[in-house]
């Protein structure tokens, strides 16, 4: 299979299948090949959404006593999800390594943490993460790290602290890409100053579409020109839409707003117009929110945001870097770091 061919091949950013398995099926990772369960990830439903890579999330709740030790279980399990899999799933830490799975007919399986909280304070732990193929870390969860202000944070820090520009600094050098999903705009803004390497936003979606705390303001997009980075769109409906966020900061009483696929193509055509075609992406973040637009409800469902795009005008080379070209350039830019530093292969 050749990925430049393929019309729309999806390079998501962010999907928490990996925690949806630990708590629904023990960590087990029998039946992923199959469509019979509930939830929004499959083998099948990946294929049929033209997913050719995916970001896998190996998240842990802030309030993990031992969150070391956790992301090291779940980076364990998304190891063992794709070596369950074999035929269909390949372990990716670069670029060349996504179009040699792509090319192989399987899914590029990156590694994501998300939220700083995850390395404990500790950049020995951070580099062992590296290691094992964990290609971004997220600044933040939803909570302030001791050295990033979150953006549903307490914000003590005023944006990044001089401990969290070493954290950065630490993660450019081992060429890990740098997450701003989740932090605060000062956070986002602070990083950049420092910023030597292109950034991602591996789910995030738009302050002027929906002004709530979890995404990216204008002056945030409108950097990422120069920096090279990529936001990428995520699904989440109170991301997504203003009306819907509204109805549940008000107790979700009633029937909620209706979010659809328009109101997704919205914030992707809003970071389009101030950050550039080359500097948008997807990250739809599947498994990791209960619910999502109901014609955008699982996996399978990418190509109806093509479908969508297409009919607004979009042509076909600015679709295939929204869907992965972009964030395979990002990668493309670290990876020289990152290959000396991983120990898998």
């Amino acid at each position: 299979m050749d990925l430049d061919a393929l019309a729309f091949p999806v390079i998501d950013g962010h999907n928490d299948l990996p925690w949806e398995r630990r708590e629904t099926h023990g960590s087990g990772v029998e039946g992923i090949d199959s469509e019979t369960d509930s939830l929004h990830t499959d083998l099948p439903k990946l294929r049929a959404g033209g997913v050719v890579g995916q970001f896998w999330s190996v998240f842990v709740p802030v309030e993990e006593p031992d969150p070391v030790r956790t992301t090291l279980q779940q980076i364990d399990l998304a190891h063992r999800i794709v070596e369950r899999y074999p035929d269909d799933l390949a372990l990716a830490r670069t670029a060349a390594e996504v179009r040699a799975a792509v090319g192989s007919g399987r899914i590029a399986s990156l590694l994501g943490a998300e939220g700083g909280h995850s390395i404990g304070d500790d950049l020995a732990v951070l580099r062992v993460f590296a290691r094992l193929g964990v290609r971004y870390m997220t600044l933040t969860h939803n909570d302030d790290t001791p050295w990033a202000d979150s953006a549903t944070g307490a914000r003590a820090h005023g944006g990044l602290s001089d401990r969290g520009r070493e954290v950065v600094a630490e993660m450019e050098r081992i060429g890990m890409l740098v997450d701003l999903s989740h932090t605060a705009p000062a956070t986002m803004r602070d990083t950049l100053d420092v910023a030597t390497r292109p950034v991602v936003f591996s789910h995030s979606s738009t302050v002027a579409i929906d002004d709530h705390p979890r995404n990216v303001p204008d002056d945030v997009l409108a950097r990422l020109a120069d920096n090279g980075g990529v936001v990428m769109i995520t699904f989440v409906p109170k991301f997504v839409s203003r009306a819907w966020a509204d109805w549940e900061e008000g107790g979700a009483t009633g029937e909620p707003p209706l979010v659809t696929v328009s109101d997704v193509a919205d914030h992707v055509e809003h970071a389009r117009d101030l950050a550039g075609a080359a500097h948008i992406g997807l990250g739809g973040d599947y498994d990791g929110t209960p619910v999502l637009p109901p014609d955008l409800r699982d996996v399978s469902r990418y190509p109806v945001l093509a479908e969508e795009l297409r009919r607004r005008g979009w042509g076909d080379a600015d679709l295939r870097a929204l869907a992965g070209g972009n964030v395979l350039r990002v990668l493309e830019a670290t990876d020289d770091r990152f290959a000396r530093t991983a120990l898998v292969h």
